[in-house]
Order: C-alpha cells, then structure tokens, then sequence
C-alpha cells in the first residue's frame, strides 16, 4: 500500500523559538535532580509530570491542528524530545509511544475514527501507546501470534503482548494481530486494532510488569488478550492485510524519536562531565585542564553534535514527505550509539562517584542502552541502511 504522506512545513523560527525556550523553562523549573531521581530511584509513575505534559499539550505535539493537535512537524518535536531527554529520557518515551498510535491513526485511519480518535489523543484524554511486540516477535514482527477472528460487527483477539510502554497507566493500544494466520507472505495476514483497556473487563488485561535496569517510572508491562471484543470500527483504516504497513509506517517517526532521545543522553551526560570536570581538581587544578579528559570531552561534544545532525537531517526529510528509512535508521543507529558512549565515557570522568545514586549521571548510563534495542535494534538498522544505501546507488 502507499502510505499517506508526511509532508509539514518547517515551524516559523520565530514561533519555533518561543515554543523551546518554554520548553526550556519548564525542564529547569520542573525536571530538578531531586524531582528526577525521586521518581527513577523508587520507580514511581510521575502523575503530576504527565499532567503538566498533557496541558502543554505534548500528547499532541504531531496530531494535526485540524484534530486538535499542536501540529508539529518532526524536527521541532525532536528538539523538544532532544531538551527533555538530556535531563530525563523516561519521560520522553510515555509521550513517544502514545503519538506512534496516534500516527497510525493519522495516515491510516478512517475519516470517522479520526474524528473520533484523534482530538481526544491530542487533549490527552485518552492516552496509550503500542502492542507489537510479543515474548517470541520482536524486531521479526511478521512472527506474532496473536490473532483477531471476525464475529459479527466485533473481531475477538487472543495473545499476549510484552514490554509494552504504557501498559498500566494507559487506556488505548494500536495492536497488530493476524486476521489470516496462514497467509502468505506473512505480513499479508496481519491486522492493526484499536484496543481501549477501558473497554476490555476480565478480556484485556495487564500481566508482568517488568523490573527494569533503566528506563525507570514509566511502566513496561504486558497486555493480555483472552477473547477480548473489538468492535470491527476499531480496525484501523477498515480493511484487513493491511497491518504491517500501518505499523511499520510509524516506526520511522518512532526512530527519529529514539534518535532524539539518544542525542539527549549524549548530551545530558556532557553537561553534566563537563560541570563536573570544571569543579574536581587533582594535582592541584581541575581535572578539565588534564590532556586525558581533555580527550574525552573533545570526542563527546563532537558525538554528541553529529547524533544531533544526523537526526534533524531525517527529522527534516520525514517532515518533507519523503521516504526517509535510510536517514532515521542511520540517526536512530548513531544516536543510540553516541548515548552510551557519552554516558560511559562521563562515568569515567565521575570515576568512583559515578557509582553513586546521589549522582546524576549513573542514571544516563543505566538509561542509555535500551535506546540501542528500541524501534528495531541497531543491529537491524545497520542492515536497513546498507540495502537502501545499495538501492540508491546501483551498479
């Protein structure tokens, strides 16, 4: 299928502007150390936070005006996912994922189930996120098997969802199923449902909520399906086989995002190396003034200012409708990368303070790596854009 474009005009820089420097504000006023690490250390879902975010209207950052949305093209959601990652990635993704369904939505929904959808997502009314990923389906997303058999006007879903963003606190899940479990090719088969939790009663509900290394106060938990009744004006566009490109549709968006929040660890871990290599002093002067972290400091502001290129250059083809795998694979690859790389590379400078919970930076660290793993692992990046690198550039 052809996939509704994504075309959006670049924010007036003026507008664009004003809108971060709000942004700005509300990081430094609202996101303190304290506030942070409250939250992360006993993995606490941050209510008052989230409802600061919905009144900001974050959870309609790229819902189109028209639904009530803010109508953001990709880059400036970026930048605003970029801020806020540097002082707390966590937050980041319980927006990120709710606005991948609300996309799905967007360029592949039914006029009436945007109407009915959309401004309700874009308020933060409704919120939720994804149901991909599967205890035996996860970057092989064609492997699910969970299914939808028709009856009458409602599909009846059977399966289990896992480390789903969102599962507890939200209410409504895209959720890809098999309609045809012998199709083939696979994908031909699969079918993305709209699922309200709400709705679910003893059919749809949540399972093992997982106890994370990182990514802490947001929940990641699995979504249990047993016989549970969607009525069939839930079926996202109305036609079925069409599931797996609705799904995959979003995942560019998803990777700018993850890139995004890869270039806020990377450059949250340099401001804090760097405050911190100007404070510590050995031998008489502060550690920043050594060669050995001069070394390092140099390769972090250098990773971290490309990641930040790399992402804004495929936020920028995305918002000019273009297919844009290659540039948000390679931004979400990099990125991610440059994250862990900033965030170990500022434990070394922190050297045995690192370890510490009274310091920020342990938390970068231990946030940093599942942006490698998310939206599709680095390794299946790596492979994506070397087959769209041969095809652009033919024998």
């Amino acid at each position: 299928m052809t996939a509704p474009t994504t075309a959006r005009p670049p924010m007036d820089p003026d507008e664009e502007a004003a809108l971060l420097e709000g942004i700005n504000k509300w990081v430094e006023k609202e996101l303190t150390p304290q506030v942070v690490m409250h939250h992360d250390h006993n993995d606490i879902w941050p209510a008052e936070i989230v409802r600061q975010m919905t009144e900001m209207g974050l959870f309609g950052a790229t819902i189109g005006t028209e639904y009530g949305g803010l109508g953001l093209p990709s880059a400036t959601y970026a930048k605003i996912v970029m801020k806020i990652a540097s002082h707390w990635m966590s937050l980041t993704g319980i927006f990120n994922s709710h606005l991948i369904m609300a996309c799905a939505v967007e360029r592949f929904g039914t006029e009436a189930q945007k109407q009915k959808w959309l401004p309700k997502f874009a308020a933060g009314e409704i919120r939720g996120g994804l149901g991909l990923t599967e205890p035996n389906a996860g970057t092989d997303l064609q492997a699910i098997r969970t299914t939808a058999r028709r009856d009458g006007d409602h599909y009846v879903l059977n399966g289990t969802k896992t480390w789903i963003t969102n599962s507890i606190n939200g209410s409504c899940f895209a959720v890809i199923a098999k309609t045809d479990p012998d199709a083939q090719p696979r994908y031909k088969g699969m079918s993305f449902f709209l699922c309200d939790k709400r709705e679910g009663g003893e059919g749809f509900t949540i399972g093992k909520k997982f106890d994370k290394l990182g990514y802490k106060a947001i929940d990641s938990a699995e979504l249990v399906f047993d016989e549970f009744r969607v009525p069939a004006d839930q079926l996202i566009g109305g036609e079925e086989g069409q599931g797996f490109f609705q799904a995959t549709g979003g995942l560019e968006l998803g990777r700018i995002n993850v890139a995004a929040r890869g270039v806020g660890i990377a450059e949250g871990a340099l401001r804090l190396a760097t405050q911190y290599a100007q404070e510590r002093q050995t031998m008489g002067k502060p550690i920043a003034d050594h060669q050995a972290i001069q070394l390092k400091l140099g390769e972090m502001v250098t990773r971290a200012r490309a990641a930040r290129l790399l992402t804004l250059d495929a936020a920028a083809a995305y918002d000019r409708g273009e297919r844009c795998d290659m540039e948000a694979g390679m931004a979400k690859y990099f990125a991610s990368e440059a994250g862990v790389a900033n965030a170990q590379e500022a434990m070394r400078i922190f050297g045995g303070y690192s370890y510490s919970k009274e310091y920020e930076i342990e938390r970068y660290y231990r946030d940093s790596m599942i942006m490698c793993i998310g939206e599709g692992t680095n390794e299946m990046q790596r492979i994506i854009i070397s087959k769209q690198w041969v095809k652009r550039n033919p024998a």
